[in-house]
């Protein structure tokens, strides 16, 4: 069979194989490649404290990677605008969110300023840092949530939500950041409530088994074009071998009829 594949015919067809079998585990590779870097870890940058402007602009909507970034923003607290929420992980029965003005911007930032298990406390906490002071806020920065969490039925808000806060706000000038704040137990104890429990966000590892599985689709092709020319190369020797049998039986016949 080897005569048959060392022929320039079969050569050449070897080569082309050769070739396609090169791409197609190129190819592989690069998926493999692309499931191994879905599969890693973001960089924990959100433990680099930065200020709220270097990290978006008002009106910019908020990525899942700034979740939790610690910032610091610099404002003052809006009197009448505090926001009570109910149903919230993190700490207390009612969370407080207020209405700061950032001083770079002018925009409005929702801030979830800290706890407490009864409404008017927590209340009283958010009116308690509406005295015109400018604070300076230390904390997380999270992208907006939906108001659909909200339990509008029993008129109860669970979701820091920019969106519902522009019709309820007073004081508001229609420039708002898309995301929200939480901070951290300095502010909480400037208002006299307890500090919510916030951590530093986990990068979740997610391998990628469909990247994976194109990259054994790849590689499967790679062989199979090298299989592809082995199989032509045999059929073509089968049917040489076979013609040679049959030229052997009719000059064998022949002769028989000879004798």
């Amino acid at each position: 069979m080897w005569a048959v594949a060392r022929r320039p015919r079969w050569i050449a067809l070897l080569l082309l194989a050769l070739v396609l079998a090169a791409v197609f585990a190129g190819l592989g590779k690069w998926q493999l490649e692309r499931s191994i870097a879905n599969g890693r870890p973001l960089p924990a940058t959100t433990e680099t404290r930065k200020t709220l402007d270097t990290v978006t602009k008002p009106m910019r909507p908020t990525s899942e990677t700034l979740a939790g970034q610690k910032v610091t923003v610099t404002g003052t607290f809006v009197a009448g605008d505090t926001t009570v929420l109910t149903g919230r992980s993190g700490g207390g029965t009612y969370q407080t969110v207020g209405h700061m003005v950032d001083d770079g911007s002018g925009a409005s930032l929702p801030v979830v300023i800290g706890w407490s298990d009864q409404r008017s406390a927590a209340v009283a906490g958010g009116e308690r840092l509406t005295d015109g002071a400018r604070i300076t806020v230390e904390g997380r920065y999270y992208p907006a949530e939906s108001p659909d969490q909200d339990t509008y039925d029993k008129g109860e808000y669970s979701a820091v939500a920019p969106a519902r806060f522009v019709n309820t706000w007073k004081a508001f000038d229609d420039r708002m950041y898309l995301g929200y704040v939480v901070a951290d137990g300095t502010t909480a104890k400037a208002a006299d409530l307890g500090t919510i429990a916030d951590r530093a966000p986990t990068r979740e590892v997610q391998f990628d088994w469909l990247n994976l599985f194109y990259a054994v689709e790849w590689v499967v092709f790679a062989g199979f074009a090298v299989f592809l020319w082995y199989r032509f190369v045999k059929d073509a020797w089968e049917r040489e071998e076979d013609d040679r049998r049959e030229a052997a039986l009719s000059v064998d016949g022949a002769l028989a009829d000879r004798r």
